[in-house]
């Protein structure tokens, strides 16, 4: 088994999400967003966070006055000011970028510096010695002004591959002119595992600390970067959750993780990589971009199980099916439910759920109805609040709060302020029967406003019951519009959220089971 690299005496953990991280299509971040962003980071426990480009960008600008005016405290991170080299032809004392930098008032500085000889010629527009006199010229400058500075070598490997003797000359005079670390940067991604070896120790032989910035265009930005610390890199660069653009930066989680988990480097405390999961996704809240799953490590699909054969070996020992403890990062166990699940997986989920299904008849009995409602179209394994009703119900143990009658919904292409469409449902609740009418935007709205009026003189909670999401999904046709239909519903009453499924020969029939079993779990669990 090959040995890992052993801890540097110095190593940094360097997010950018807030600059590069925020070039991600789509993704927009106001001060605010920053602010909140950074607070997280620093809780995590990185070392340096880039908060953006001050002077290229107004927003920028504001965040390192609003962080300068006492808006953002760090406990253990370094605000770290982003910019480029002094334009040419000029001197960095008097370029106005390079002066935003200083009134940024960080005490690092990351500068951005051409490495690649066909980038200074075509996109700098000068020759090779300007573009090193820019580099000696600003990062001097920066540093005599009592600023720590790490340069960016903008495409490096590609520099690398196409003029190797002036790539590691950048790396060189950025050394010499007083760069704490020069920052090797995979720009267009291009780059995999078993070439990073080779480029990096030839950058290493020059004697000065090196760092590794890597995109994921091949998917493979993490591998490159854990490849550049096997051949000596000591700074890495990502952002959370794989942020960036085009298909994004390396996942600073996945990495931080890999190096304190399987490396055994004492990246962060323990109870700072803990807290990565809920981090993870409380950035993707404020960025709006949807949690990816499978994300590794904090995705939420991370460490869930679905093959009964993994089932069976889970009973025995979690460890057999996981390649770590998924609270180590905050994470936890999952077990699905479906038509691959197997009496191992139903007694699991049951556990997890509150209930004992060890009898081994009883546990048979429930996977052959899952089995059986999965193929006529039925889906548990993300409603579990359906699959609990469920197991409510073959176990005796379904106590229902209420019992419908009847319903029916009717809509027309008249529109009033009160909507389309109006509901009648009518209930038995505590014993007596009533009868609602419910008028709204759409049949499902209409049965919703019905059923909720029905029950909220008995149950006053459900007017704390929010529809927060609803997906649709035709499953396979006889003929033409004869289909099965899938609905998801996903509620909260603003402390849980919970999902239920319903499945029937249109949409409205399968919506109105799973608004249904929304309604009666959310009071069961009240």
């Amino acid at each position: 088994m090959t040995t890992l690299p052993a801890a540097p005496d110095v190593f940094h953990l360097y997010d950018t999400t807030l600059r590069d991280g925020a070039q991600q299509e789509g993704l927009r971040l106001t001060v605010h967003d920053k602010i909140r962003i950074a607070r997280l980071l620093d809780e995590l426990g990185v070392g340096f966070i880039e908060g953006g480009w001050p002077g290229a960008n107004p927003n920028d600008t504001a965040f390192f006055q609003a962080a300068a005016n006492g808006e953002l405290e760090l406990k253990n991170a370094k605000l770290t000011a982003f910019g480029s080299t002094r334009r040419v032809g000029g001197r960095a004392s008097s370029d106005p970028l390079t002066k935003a930098l200083l009134d940024a008032r960080t005490e690092y500085i990351c500068l951005v510096a051409k490495s690649h000889d066909e980038h200074v010629f075509r996109a700098l527009k000068t020759d090779l010695r300007e573009n090193l006199a820019m580099i000696t010229d600003t990062v001097t400058f920066l540093v005599n002004e009592g600023r720590k500075v790490f340069v960016d070598c903008e495409h490096f490997f590609d520099g690398y591959r196409a003029n190797p003797s002036y790539a590691l000359e950048v790396v060189r005079t950025s050394a010499e002119a007083g760069a704490e670390v020069v920052v090797l940067c995979d720009t267009n991604g291009g780059m995999l595992p078993a070439w990073m070896g080779e480029v990096v120790s030839a950058a290493d032989a020059i004697g000065v600390d090196l760092g590794i910035h890597c995109h994921n265009d091949t998917g493979c930005a993490v591998a490159n970067t854990l490849a550049a610390v096997d051949a000596g890199a000591m700074h890495v660069q990502g952002t959370m959750n794989g942020h960036g653009e085009r298909t994004g930066n390396a996942d600073l989680i996945t990495i931080a993780a890999n190096l304190q988990l399987k490396y055994g480097w004492p990246i962060m405390p323990a109870e700072n990589l803990a807290r990565a999961t809920s981090i993870s996704h409380a950035v993707a809240a404020i960025t709006h971009v949807a949690p990816n799953a499978r994300q590794p490590y904090v995705g939420q699909s991370a460490f869930a199980h679905k093959a009964g054969l993994h089932a069976s070996a889970i009973k025995v020992d979690e460890n057999l099916y996981q390649h770590t403890d998924p609270k180590l990062v905050g994470n936890d166990m999952r077990m699905l439910v479906s038509d691959m699940a197997g009496r191992a997986n139903i007694q699991i989920k049951g556990d997890e759920l509150g209930f004992d299904l060890s009898d081994r008849e009883l546990a048979a009995k429930i996977t052959d109805v899952v089995k059986q409602r999965e193929m006529d179209g039925y889906s548990y394994e993300s409603a579990d609040a359906s699959f609990e009703l469920l197991i409510r119900d073959e176990t005796g143990q379904l106590d229902k709060q209420f019992e419908v009658q009847k319903w029916r919904v009717l809509t027309s292409d008249q529109v009033s302020e009160e909507g389309d469409s109006e509901a009648t449902v009518k209930v038995r609740v505590n014993g007596s029967v009533t009868t609602r009418v419910g008028e709204g935007h759409g049949p499902i709205n209409a049965l919703d406003k019905a059923l909720r009026s029905a029950l909220k003189k008995s149950y006053p909670a459900v007017d704390g019951f929010e529809l927060t999401d609803y997906r649709v999904r035709i499953l396979e046709s006889t003929s033409g519009t004869d289909a099965i239909t899938r609905v998801l519903i996903d509620t909260t009453d603003g402390e849980r959220q919970w999902t239920t499924v319903g499945v029937g020969t249109n949409v409205v029939e399968a919506s109105w089971e799973a608004l249904h079993d929304s309604y009666l779990w959310g009071l069961i669990e009240r």
